[in-house]
């Protein structure tokens, strides 16, 4: 399930943000805001839900 917040990647290789990984900012209608955020410069872009797909990051196990 995507909810704002989560780490997204662009899926749909003939999209100019193929591979980029934002935050998704808003969840309406079907579509997904991502904001983008680099060095210097900031982008929110919308997409269809499905050309995003949920980065998934690995827990740190507690020693």
């Amino acid at each position: 399930m995507i909810l704002p917040g989560s780490a997204v990647r662009v899926t749909n290789v003939d999209d100019t943000y193929y591979g980029f990984q934002g935050l998704v900012q808003r969840v309406s209608d079907g579509k997904v805001a991502v904001l983008f955020e680099g060095g210097n410069w900031d982008k929110l872009i919308t997409f269809r839900m499905s050309e995003i797909a949920i980065v998934e990051t690995k827990k740190k196990a507690a020693k």
